[in-house]
């Protein structure tokens, strides 16, 4: 979860459910529903491969289909990283809705997906006008840069996390709902774009051309380090 922050409206002695926790749950969140998988490979490739969850608290399993909840048994329902894994993103969320009316929501855009390309991820999200518009990556053309993004999904494997938390307020959407969630399927990848026209990003703190000449001056610190052990040797 990158907005952890943005969750504010769990109310003291409020019912909370989490969907797909993962490894690293939500402090408040008092039930986990969980999808069964095939095999624990497939668990820890659709967690994120960041490990297991551990709790004592009560986990529920299900098909990946009805959630095995009656009408508004929780209060407030956690959704983090989870929507771009479903098949039917507009079941899911109707069945999000059926079992509380608050929640916080939370999924990649497709400038993620664009560049590493997740295998796990099916879904293609941008959340705009107060809808939810998705779409399937299979459809998308997005695996015909495979070769491009591997690339990049070999810097994330690697842990090069630093374009993702300079520009996550772009590469993820996070916020809480009320009420109601419209959704729905589009079959552009332009509707699943920000208008550029509306988007404030900031210059980058760090100019290109000072950031080169630290480069500059760390080779140069390890050219001289190396003549120095050079030097002593003789």
């Amino acid at each position: 979860m990158f907005f952890e922050e943005r969750i504010q409206s769990i109310k003291k002695g409020d019912r909370v459910l989490e969907i797909g926790p993962g490894a690293t749950p939500f402090r408040r969140s008092d039930v986990f529903l969980e999808r069964t998988y095939t095999s624990k490979e497939e668990y820890i490739a659709q967690t994120g491969h960041v490990g297991e969850l551990q709790t004592d608290k009560k986990i529920v399993f299900y098909q990946g289909d009805t959630f095995p909840f009656q009408d508004n048994e929780f209060d407030y329902v956690i959704c983090s990283h989870v929507l771009e894994h479903v098949d039917n993103p507009d079941l899911f969320l109707k069945e999000m809705q059926r079992v509380a009316k608050r929640g916080y929501l939370e999924f990649p855009t497709l400038y993620y997906d664009f560049l590493y390309n997740f295998p796990e991820h099916t879904m293609l999200l941008n959340y705009k006008n107060d809808t939810i518009y998705w779409m399937p990556k299979s459809v998308s053309g997005f695996n015909q840069y495979k070769n491009v993004q591997s690339f990049f999904y070999r810097t994330c494997e690697l842990e090069y996390y630093s374009l993702i938390n300079e520009l996550k307020e772009y590469f993820f959407q996070g916020f809480e709902w009320e009420g109601s969630l419209t959704s729905k399927q589009v079959n552009r990848v332009e509707d699943l774009c920000y208008d550029l026209s509306t988007l404030s990003i900031k210059k980058h703190a760090v100019p290109f051309s000072e950031s080169k000449e630290k480069s500059i001056d760390s080779f140069k610190d390890k050219c001289k380090g190396k003549l120095i052990k050079l030097i002593n040797k003789w």
